[in-house]
């Protein structure tokens, strides 16, 4: 029988519940932190977006000292940095500050989409340049900057020097997957909202995979969607909440996280249904024995070295329970 024994972990865009606002939503993040750092989750990564209103997670390096400051043990770090929109050396004085405070407890994953629209991406002002283009250079800035004294150039980060913070490559596309694997790097892939490529993008990182003093051999992770519940049915009730996400996502609305609906027929039309499917069709869903059969399967196909899991569910409670069943299964419980 195939090992679904690995490490799970946590992503969390820091949602706007209907009814709530922003302080809610950061409350929420931490209370689900906490439970997730007591079920044993490996680490609890918190992403960057900006300009959106439903979701929280704009400031992500505060996100991450708020929810280091509240937690004991759990890793906790960025699904991702977008490094277009932040000079490298601010990212390793703001991590390494971090570090400093929490050692050992740091992640920081880094993205080359500016996680907004382009209009807001030149607001951030980074530079008027595209930086996406200097992606490659700039994630081996941070990783010279987090290195020891002797590699450092004239400008140094400190604190950060020193610091070693483990840099994980995030992508959504096979280009992303060629530069983990050349640079010797962990790779995260987001199949929690753009699978066309996952599987290519998987094949690419480890067929091309550099050792480097970083990492002996390719590690990869993959982000899914999960919505794990007492029955089928309840998880089947409990997906509306992400459908009606996705399709906020199809339509540009701009509503918060929604409550589940009897049907989402009455809500979106044939051809957002498709397009926000596809977008999601990553997605273990159900009881405890169908998310086991789920994951064994997509274990058997892909082998990956860590799940980090995305759960839309409107009631934290629910939410809650989803990553109790994940964990169990995982578990053999």
């Amino acid at each position: 029988m195939t090992n679904i024994n690995i490490p799970l972990s946590v992503l969390n865009l820091a949602p706007i519940r209907q009814g709530q606002g922003a302080k809610e939503a950061i409350d929420d993040m931490v209370d689900l932190a906490q439970a997730t750092e007591k079920m044993g989750y490996t680490r609890y990564w918190i992403a960057e977006h900006h300009n959106t209103p439903t979701l929280v997670s704009s400031a992500t390096s505060m996100l991450i000292k708020h929810t280091l400051e509240h937690t004991k043990q759990i890793r906790v770090g960025s699904g991702g940095i977008m490094l277009p929109n932040h000079a490298p050396l601010v990212v390793a004085e703001q991590f390494g500050t971090m570090a400093t405070i929490y050692p050992d407890r740091l992640d920081l994953g880094l993205g080359r989409a500016p996680g907004t629209d382009m209009l807001t991406a030149s607001a951030l002002r980074r530079s008027q340049n595209d930086s996406v283009y200097t992606f490659p250079e700039d994630v081996q800035s941070l990783l010279t900057y987090f290195g020891p004294e002797e590699h450092q150039g004239r400008i140094k980060a400190h604190p950060g020097m020193g610091t070693n913070i483990p840099i994980y490559i995030l992508g959504s596309s096979t280009d992303s997957a060629v530069l983990a694997a050349k640079l010797g790097l962990p790779y995260v892939f987001a199949s929690h909202f753009a699978p066309k490529y996952m599987e290519e993008a998987i094949s690419i990182y480890r067929n091309r995979f550099q050792p480097s003093e970083y990492l002996d051999s390719p590690y990869m992770m993959v982000c899914l969607n999960v919505i794990a519940a007492e029955s089928d049915e309840e998880a089947q009730f409990e997906l509306t909440t992400m459908q009606q996400f996705f399709l906020n996502v199809v339509r540009g609305s701009q509503n918060p996280l929604s409550p589940p609906v009897e049907s989402m027929d009455k809500i979106w039309s044939p051809p957002e249904k498709e397009v926000a499917s596809s977008m999601s069709s990553v997605t273990i869903m159900g009881d405890k024995d169908s998310v086991r059969n789920q994951l064994t399967n997509f274990q058997e196909k892909y082998n990956v070295d860590e799940i980090m899991s995305v759960s839309y569910i409107y009631d934290t409670d629910k939410q809650k329970r989803s990553y109790e069943i994940l964990k169990d299964v995982v578990d053999g419980k």
